[in-house]
């Protein structure tokens, strides 16, 4: 290969399905990060060229074409997936050919492989300060509720964990609904609600049945100043779907929200605005998207290759000046350090950034340190939550 040759990188996420509308988000992040490397002078002269495929959400797809763009693209570096449950299908092709993927979704943890860079949160950095702030302001008796696939199984789990850790702190409740499920589905779970009167939600739904929990709680009468929903992946594009009314009120834990208030993430803001227009809403999955590339592209310029073995020694333990912060690769785990935040989604469907760690997180994927202590202490209360109470 020519040393002018273009670099072509893999890219799966979903433009048709049922988690498409937030992969289109992904997508958009990693097409901006592509296109400002390029704008740039590229990796050493050489332009960055996506292989792009829809794998339309479904598992079995992602695996195909993920198998698709090794053997017959030739690629090295694949950027790709949001559940959990298609990160698991492309896993096995990325080891067996030795080639790299970055994922870019919070996720339930507990995994490790030398063929995947994970830069979204995990548990440490979302659930476990989620708990504890919901409930300390609260109370500690939560519903939990989630789509029916391994992320929401194992995310339940560990906030049940955590909870219990807290004074009076019970799992009053447990529902998962199908990603492709109904209105009708959430019926009879308000009911469940309204009878075991949690002192808060828990959701990890994703996709299209995400604005239909919300709309469900709504029609219920529910008050999220009393009982609301917190959750990991509810961010300003499922805010933007159901609308403000709907989500107003009601919480996430992120690693970043477009409200941060820097003048890196303004301009990131700013730029994808200008070269991409309104129609995407940074959250994110779009922000660990666009940062990952910028993260291989760095690494590949020391590298002077993407082949696994020669570049990974590169990405591992490289920094990047991300919109959220400046984050860093974890040689011993692959994961990323980041910057935990709580949001509350506020009248201009925004999040109103309550409480952040004052400095960077690192992940801890298997919960070692399966202790409040250890990270809650860190969650520096803003004064917009101070003048909320």
């Amino acid at each position: 290969m020519s040393t002018n040759d273009p670099i072509k990188v893999g890219v799966l996420f979903s433009r048709e399905g049922v988690t498409s509308r937030i992969e289109n988000t992904m997508l958009a992040g990693t097409l901006f990060a592509i296109r400002e490397i390029n704008d740039a002078g590229g990796i050493h002269g050489r332009e960055l060229v996506p292989v792009y495929y829809d794998p339309q959400s479904n598992p079995q797809q992602f695996r195909s074409l993920a198998t698709r763009l090794v053997q017959d693209d030739k690629v090295n570096v694949i950027f790709g997936c949001y559940m959990s449950s298609t990160r698991k299908a492309v896993l096995p092709v990325v080891e067996r050919w030795n080639r790299l993927l970055f994922c870019p979704t919070m996720y339930e943890g507990f995994e490790f492989s030398n063929n995947i860079i994970y830069t979204g949160g995990a548990p440490n950095q979302n659930s476990a300060l989620l708990a504890d702030y919901m409930s300390t302001r609260f109370g500690a008796r939560v519903y939990l509720i989630g789509s029916d696939y391994i992320f929401p199984y194992e995310s339940n789990r560990i906030m049940s964990d955590f909870v219990h850790h807290r004074q009076g702190g019970a799992k009053v409740g447990e529902r998962y609904v199908h990603l492709d499920a109904k209105e009708s589905a959430f019926t009879p779970i308000m009911k469940d609600i309204k009878a075991k009167q949690p002192d808060f939600i828990f959701s990890t739904m994703v996709g299209k049945t995400t604005r239909m929990l919300y709309q469900a709680y709504a029609d219920a009468g529910f008050d999220p100043k009393k009982m609301p929903i917190a959750s990991l992946c509810t961010s300003e594009e499922e805010v933007s779907e159901m609308g403000i009314r709907l989500a107003e009120g009601h919480y996430t834990a992120g690693t970043y929200f477009q409200s941060i208030d820097t003048p890196r993430n303004r301009d990131c803001v700013a730029l994808f605005r200008k070269l991409f227009g309104n129609e995407v809403q940074p959250n994110m999955s779009w922000e660990s998207s666009y940062y990952q590339v910028h993260v291989f592209a760095d690494a590949f310029r020391e590298a002077g290759s993407d082949e696994h073995d020669i570049l990974l020694p590169h990405i591992l333990g490289r920094e990047f000046d991300a919109p959220q912060g400046r984050i860093r690769i974890l040689p011993h785990n692959h994961h990323a350090r980041l910057y935990p935040r709580i949001g509350r989604v506020n009248s201009e469907g925004q999040f109103t950034i309550l409480a952040e760690t004052p400095g960077g997180v690192d992940a801890d994927p298997y919960l070692v340190s399966h202790s409040f202590d250890d990270w809650s202490t860190r969650l520096r209360v803003n004064a917009s939550e101070e003048e909320s109470k």
